[in-house]
């Protein structure tokens, strides 16, 4: 069995312990890393830690450090006062309140998990009070959360193109984040009207009961949290602008400000941005630390040092080949979308992209797809089906349901994400990648 083969097997069962085990992958890729590199292709350390990504793991530190001081100080709370009372409490408009607010908070920033993980519990909560189906409201949080997951300085984005460059394949961040966006809506626009979302016109949330939507009174809902809110009294306050509060929504509009008019780094700005924050508030910031991704951050580093291990080996161009061996590129770049969708169900959905993006390498520099259609068409595929309840969004949507059935619940997501991989990878496929095959 050839050095490339055996990497390849050991990324499988990566994925495959992983899921059945529930171990972080990016802990085990590590492990594979280590024992691949050493012990199969003869490197040494130094070589084994050449490719962790650094900057990744800067952006996704840094990202999630401003985020959860943002979620501990009460500004997303905040937040999501503002929006429900923005439309004046119509119940047809609170699904894509929430869907336009995950996918805020994902395009500036936030990763997709932990946006569901602050909007779902008041999303579900807002569904079991008002009679929204949760199937919708939560669908709804996570393919908003995704329709922004792509943008220029998202994580996913950032991951993504930054995967796109190193690997020398041609790349277009606004076709990537555009996919993503216009995939997402449509989806979350026929779950709403298959889920009931148009008999909801014709009703509203009272006046008086807007005033605690965000406020933190939710049993699975984020509240003001921080210390140095702990003098404010959930309900009342929540609605108000603090000056910790203040402060981040500055912040938050500087990230984008530096990241988009000036090109500064996005982890570097963020963690800046974040300290700035800790020096005012320590209290908030002590409290945040211990919010920080790091499962996610385990993830994404474990899973592109194992790449870079690969990488290093040829085996890249190895599974490149044996892709291109297929016969007919259409066909090669559909069964590549399709295993995205599948892993990423079960698995991580950067993780997959970050494992799959490069081992495509080969197929896509032979042009006869266009490495821009087929990376978009890889980015939606691997990404809308984290619905399902095995993955991180999935879950949380599950976890927060409130009035409902939980085993029946369970298999609504279950069959919708099977829905999904059936049928977002060949939609993706046809509209991306066959127009523009040569």
């Amino acid at each position: 069995m050839s050095p490339q083969l055996v990497a390849i097997l050991v990324l499988a069962l990566v994925f495959l312990v992983s899921t059945t085990r529930s171990i972080n992958m990016g802990a085990i890729a590590f492990a594979a890393a280590f024992g691949v590199g050493t012990l199969v292709a003869d490197m040494d350390a130094d070589a084994i830690f050449a490719g962790f990504p650094g900057d990744l793991f800067v952006v996704l530190v840094g990202v999630t450090y401003l985020f959860a001081i943002a979620k501990a100080n009460g500004t997303t709370d905040w937040l999501v006062h503002a929006a429900v009372r923005l439309v004046g409490g119509r119940l047809a408009l609170i699904p894509w309140v929430m869907f336009v607010l995950t996918g805020t908070l994902t395009a500036i920033g936030a990763v997709s998990p932990a946006a569901a993980a602050i909007v779902a519990p008041i999303a579900l909560s807002l569904a079991a009070e008002h009679r929204i189906s949760p199937l919708l409201m939560g669908a709804m949080v996570v393919h908003g959360a995704q329709a922004g997951g792509f943008s220029p300085i998202s994580v996913y984005g950032t991951i993504v193109n930054g995967i796109v460059a190193r690997e020398g394949l041609p790349g277009n961040e606004v076709v990537l984040f555009l996919a993503s966006l216009v995939a997402n809506l449509i989806i979350a626009a026929i779950v709403f009207v298959t889920c009931g979302g148009l008999r909801l016109t014709a009703t509203a949330i009272p006046a008086r009961q807007l005033a605690t939507v965000g406020s933190g009174s939710t049993p699975t809902g984020g509240g003001s949290g921080g210390t140095a809110d702990s003098a404010e009294t959930a309900g009342t306050e929540s609605s108000h602008l603090t000056p910790p509060r203040i402060a981040t929504l500055v912040a938050l509009i500087a990230l984008v400000v530096c990241a988009l008019g000036f090109d500064l780094d996005v982890g570097l700005t963020a963690v800046t941005l974040a300290v700035v924050l800790s020096v005012f508030w320590p209290e908030t910031s002590k409290q945040a630390i211990g919010q920080i991704t790091w499962p996610t951050v385990l993830l994404i580093c474990g899973i592109l040092t194992y790449v870079g291990v690969m990488q290093e080996m040829g085996t890249i161009d190895y599974a490149g080949n044996a892709v291109s061996e297929v016969g007919v590129p259409l066909i090669a770049a559909l069964l590549i979308c399709y295993i995205g969708a599948i892993v990423s169900a079960f698995a991580s959905s950067v993780g997959i992209m970050g494992a799959l993006i490069p081992l495509a390498v080969p197929f896509l520099l032979e042009g006869t797809v266009s490495p821009i259609a087929m990376v978009s068409a890889l980015a939606v595929s691997a990404t809308v089906v984290d619905v399902s309840p095995f993955s991180t969004n999935g879950a949380l949507v599950l976890a927060n349901a409130q009035g409902v059935d939980r085993d029946r619940f369970f298999r609504q997501l279950m069959v919708y994400g099977g829905i999904i991989v059936a049928a977002a990878p060949a939609a993706v496929w046809l509209i991306l990648i066959v127009p523009g095959f040569v």
